[in-house]
């Protein structure tokens, strides 16, 4: 079930790593409401941009468009973004959706792999944020959608630095919360738990049966049911919310 917010209609968000997983199903969602999408992809990738914005525009997006910047990479991100807001107009919604794991037990921990993933999931959300908080009050009712990892929470034996990383992004969507609240700028955190992906459904049966049975739902969660979480909280049905952290787990973590 795709939940309705008609406030979304034409508001301007940018979602990251959009082009598949759960971050393919928050930009398709938002499509059904009408949004005008933004996302980003990286050098080499206009081909496939290309085609994705043709299938949002076709779910119904009044318009979607590629912008090609690397989270890892300021100069050219802070470049990528102010020239399309210069030209588009600016954004009113922000989903940091990116991210990355380079799992491995703590005594095996590479310092480039811990980089990339500390830079990608937790700085590039940092500073695009940053880039984009004078736009934001520009305009009416600006929303950040931050998600973490129910593992940011509850922490997981060989994912230091991805836990670690999504704990950062709580930290950073609170201290920001308050930071910008009395300009009328809202930010808030979702965790997902053990939600259904390719990814995920390529995982052995006897893997998936051990984490099924500490989910007290006793399934795994859908795309569509985060989507719906993000929908209402970039709406104005969320208006009165900020600096919050909500799981999505199916109870895996009480």
């Amino acid at each position: 079930m795709n939940a309705s917010f008609s406030d979304l209609e034409n508001k301007h968000i940018l979602v990251t790593g959009a082009t598949r997983g759960i971050g393919k199903a928050i930009a398709e969602s938002l499509a059904k409401q009408k949004c005008r999408l933004v996302f980003n992809y990286r050098e080499g990738k206009e081909e496939l941009a290309d085609k994705f914005a043709h299938e949002l525009k076709e779910l119904g997006a009044t318009s979607a468009q590629g912008i090609m910047f690397d989270l890892t990479q300021f100069d050219q991100m802070k470049e990528a973004v102010e020239k399309y807001t210069k030209e588009h107009g600016q954004i009113e919604g922000l989903v940091n959706n990116a991210g990355l794991s380079k799992d491995g037990l703590m005594l095996r921990l590479k310092p480039a792999d811990l980089d990339m993933t500390l830079n990608t999931n937790l700085r590039g959300a940092i500073l695009l944020t940053q880039v984009l908080t004078r736009g934001f009050l520009r305009v009416t009712n600006p929303s950040i959608v931050n998600i973490s990892s129910i593992v940011g929470l509850m922490g997981n034996a060989g994912q230091v630095a991805y836990s670690a990383s999504k704990a950062g992004l709580i930290g950073f969507s609170k201290s920001y919360a308050k930071e910008m609240g009395s300009k009328g700028i809202r930010s808030n955190v979702i965790c997902p738990g053990f939600i259904e992906t390719d990814m995920t459904g390529e995982l052995d049966p006897k893997v998936k049966d051990e984490y099924l049975s500490s989910i007290t739902l006793k399934r795994f969660g859908s795309t569509e049911e985060v989507a719906n979480l993000v929908n209402f909280l970039l709406s104005g049905a969320s208006s009165y919310i900020t600096g919050e952290t909500i799981k999505i787990d199916g109870g895996l973590y009480i």
